[in-house]
């Protein structure tokens, strides 16, 4: 789901050579279907949404919560129960779709804090250096996570939310009604209902304004302007619904320039029947992409039951390549000497933001008529680990 980045207000540049296309990804390139995709029509933009190491629990979270939990229902459970994390950046309000080739300025979803940066502070989230049972992977320690464990708002010193329509064409109202934490989970809420589009002006070409009303609303969460990191293991534990018109995501982007130059992961996106893990950057053509991706379709899992049980998505980066994991399964290696922008730079040298969203429909999603409402895109928790 990754790919719909709102960068804001006037972000910095250059992007290059396009590479091979054959995607179908939306977040503002074109995802390839192989292993590099090319710049297409990815809606995100910028995005990231999955990895995960540990087997996929699907008996909640409760094995996480006092150390090392088993994992429910046939998982793996890690020796940390809960296993999430986390990503970086800072977006900058205003927004562009970059990921459709809309330039700033041209209306787009706002992150609803002025004080959005761009470059996040270093771990220091709530319940950051508190170990809880957490037992860090050998070699690495806890800089920050969010358990999910104190019912109401989610935690304002570590989320912030994208308001309106934002990006891919997305029938959804982004809204912080829709994000709440329940039962130690982050639930975001995916609803059929009307709401007024304030900014509508009848006879606009523009899709965020020529709407009059929203039959969606949903949430879209992100760390930019609070957190972010450079390198280290992200994880997230989490359930989605792998239903016709849904796309949830986790994804990152980086805190500084416009995407995709300041770089996009999709650590756990799904659309369409499919999982996928991207990475992307800059091209020599604006808003256009270079993909570096990977998809999976969900019925291969062998699992009819699979989007009903927890899932644990992660991302392993350093300085030389980022691995993206499902279930502990590796689902795509990329090196970062290949994910170049036009200056011969990479934005994944830099540090990165974390959005968890979840879209309905839009140049990506698909018809979620036969969906039924609400639904849920739940996540146990997300945490970040980094090399002693």
């Amino acid at each position: 789901m990754g790919r719909g980045a709102w960068f804001g207000a006037v972000l910095l540049g250059a992007i290059a050579a396009a590479c091979g296309a054959d995607g179908d990804d939306t977040h503002g390139g074109t995802a390839g279907t192989g292993a590099t995709g090319g710049g297409g029509s990815r809606s995100h933009d910028a995005a990231g949404e999955n990895g995960g190491s540990s087997g996929s629990d699907d008996g909640g979270h409760d094995a996480a919560r006092g150390g090392a939990g088993m994992a429910g229902g046939g998982g793996s459970a890690g020796s940390s129960g809960k296993s999430g994390a986390a990503g970086a950046g800072g977006i900058n309000e205003g927004g562009v779709d970059a990921r459709e080739g809309i330039p700033p300025g041209s209306g787009g979803g706002t992150v609803d804090a002025a004080t959005d940066g761009a470059g996040g502070s270093t771990g220091g989230g709530a319940e950051a250096g508190d170990a809880g049972g957490i037992v860090p992977p050998d070699g690495y320690n806890l800089v920050w996570n969010d358990e999910f464990d104190i019912d109401g708002r989610p935690n304002a010193a570590n989320w912030k939310y994208e308001n309106g329509f934002v990006r891919n064409e997305e029938l959804q109202w982004y809204q912080a009604d829709n994000a709440s934490v329940q039962g130690g989970l982050l639930i975001i809420e995916g609803r059929k209902e009307r709401v007024t589009n304030p900014n509508y002006r009848a006879g606009s070409t523009d899709w965020k304004t020529s709407r009059q009303y929203a039959e969606y609303t949903s949430a879209s969460l992100l760390t930019s302007g609070l957190h972010s990191w450079q390198f280290g293991r992200l994880e997230m534990r989490g359930r989605i619904v792998a239903k016709a018109g849904l796309w949830p995501a986790w994804w990152t982007l980086g805190t500084s320039g416009e995407w995709p130059a300041n770089g996009e992961v999709d650590i756990m996106e799904f659309y369409n029947g499919k999982v996928l893990a991207n990475v992307a950057c800059g091209t020599t053509t604006r808003w256009i992409a270079k993909w570096d991706s990977v998809t999976k379709d969900v019925s291969s899992f062998g699992d009819p039951a699979w989007d009903t049980k927890f899932h644990l998505w992660r991302m392993d980066w350093d300085d030389q390549k980022i691995d993206l994991y499902l279930d502990g399964q590796i689902m795509n290696t990329s090196d970062l000497a290949s994910m170049l922008n036009p200056d011969g730079q990479s934005p994944f040298r830099r540090p990165h933001y974390m959005i968890l969203n979840l879209a309905i429909g839009g140049l990506n999603g698909g018809d979620p008529a036969a969906t039924p409402f609400p639904t849920r895109y739940e996540v146990d928790y997300v945490r970040v680990f980094q090399k002693k």
